[in-house]
C-alpha cells in the first residue's frame, strides 16, 4: 500500500506484506542450512577421532577432537603440488577469460562495428553446437597442449555466455559518454580502460568468480588431458583420496591405516573448498548486481 507524504510516495508495509517476509525469510533459511549441513557435518568428521567416525557418531560435531588427518594432508607434498597447479590454472584461466571476454564483448557491443550481429551468432553457435571430446583431444594433442596446465583453460578462453553478460552490460552504457570521449581525441582502448571497464566493475566481477569457480572445480578436463602426476590439479587429487581403495596409484600417504578413510576424505574436501570460499566474500557485493545484468530494457 502507498501513502502520499509531502508529495513523496511511501510505501506502507501491511500485515500481509510481514507475513510474506517472514515465510519466504524462513523458506530461504531452511534452503541455506539444508545446503551448509553436508560441509559443516564432512568438517566434523575430519576434526574427529577414528572411532568416533567408524561408528558413525559424527554428525555436526566433532567427537574426541583430532586433527591428525589434516597433519596428513598438509605432509603430503603432492596435495601442495596439487594445489599450487589447480591456483595456477585458475587465476591464469579467470584472467585470460575475462581480458578477453571484454574484448570480444566491447567490440560486438558496438553498434557501427560492420558485421557484429554475424560474429555475434557465430560465437553462440559454438555455445550451442560443439565439436565433441575426440576432436577437442585431437586438437589439444596436435597443438603439443597434451598434459600441460594451460590446455585446461586456453582451448575455452572466451566463454560465450560470460561474454554474452558482458556485452550486454556494455550496451546498457550510454553511447555519448564513448562519443564524448572520441571527440577528445581517445582511442577504442582509452574508451574501453578509461570508461568501459570502471563502469562494468560489477559485471566483471561476476563472470572473473563464474570462471574461477568454474576452473578451480573441474575435474573432468584434468582427467582426459593430464597424464603425469605432478601436473594432478586438486580435484583429481581429491578424487584419488575418496576413491583411494579402489586407486592403485593412490599410495600418497604413510600409515594410512592409523585414520578412518573417512576422516581423511572429510580433510581433503575440506582443504580444497576452503580457498574457493575465501574469494567469495570479496566479490559477493558485486554478485547481486552483476546478475541483474540486462534485467531492465528502457
Amino acid at each position: 500500500m502507498q501513502e502520499k507524504n509531502n508529495g513523496k510516495i511511501t510505501h506502507v508495509r501491511n500485515s500481509a506484506d510481514r507475513l510474506f517476509d517472514f515465510f519466504n525469510i524462513l523458506f530461504i533459511g531452511v534452503i541455506g542450512l539444508l545446503c551448509i549441513l553436508p560441509f559443516i557435518n564432512v568438517l566434523a568428521k575430519s576434526l574427529s577421532s577414528e572411532a568416533a567416525v567408524v561408528s558413525g557418531k559424527v554428525v555436526l560435531w566433532p567427537i574426541n577432537l583430532n586433527i591428525k588427518a589434516y597433519r596428513y594432508i598438509f605432509s603430503n607434498s603432492l596435495f601442495w603440488n596439487s594445489m599450487k597447479n589447480s591456483v595456477f590454472v585458475t587465476v591464469a584461466g579467470a584472467v585470460l577469460d575475462t581480458a578477453f571476454t571484454l574484448f570480444v564483448a566491447y567490440a560486438i557491443s558496438r553498434k557501427h562495428l560492420v558485421g557484429r550481429s554475424v560474429i555475434y551468432f557465430l560465437y553462440v553457435f559454438t555455445m550451442l553446437f560443439s565439436g565433441g571430446i575426440i576432436p577437442t583431444f585431437l586438437v589439444v594433442k596436435q597443438v603439443g597442449l597434451l598434459d600441460k596446465l594451460p590446455a585446461l583453460f586456453l582451448p575455452t578462453v572466451v566463454t560465450v555466455f560470460n561474454m554474452t553478460l558482458i556485452r550486454n552490460y556494455f550496451m546498457t552504457i550510454p553511447p555519448s559518454l564513448e562519443e564524448s570521449a572520441k571527440m577528445d581525441g581517445a582511442s577504442n582502448l582509452n574508451v574501453l580502460f578509461r570508461i568501459m571497464i570502471p563502469l562494468a566493475a560489477p559485471a566483471i566481477a561476476t563472470v572473473a568468480l563464474f570462471a574461477a569457480v568454474g576452473l578451480w572445480n573441474d575435474y573432468f578436463t584434468p582427467l582426459m588431458y593430464i597424464q603425469s602426476r605432478l601436473n594432478r590439479t586438486l580435484q583429481v587429487f581429491l578424487r584419488g583420496v575418496v576413491d583411494m581403495s579402489q586407486d592403485a596409484n593412490m599410495n600418497d600417504f604413510d600409515s594410512i591405516s592409523e585414520l578412518a578413510q573417512e576422516t581423511i576424505r572429510g580433510a581433503t574436501v575440506f582443504a580444497a573448498t576452503l580457498p574457493i570460499l575465501l574469494v567469495y566474500p570479496f566479490l559477493q557485493r558485486y554478485f547481486v548486481s552483476g546478475m541483474t545484468i540486462g534485467a531492465v530494457k528502457e
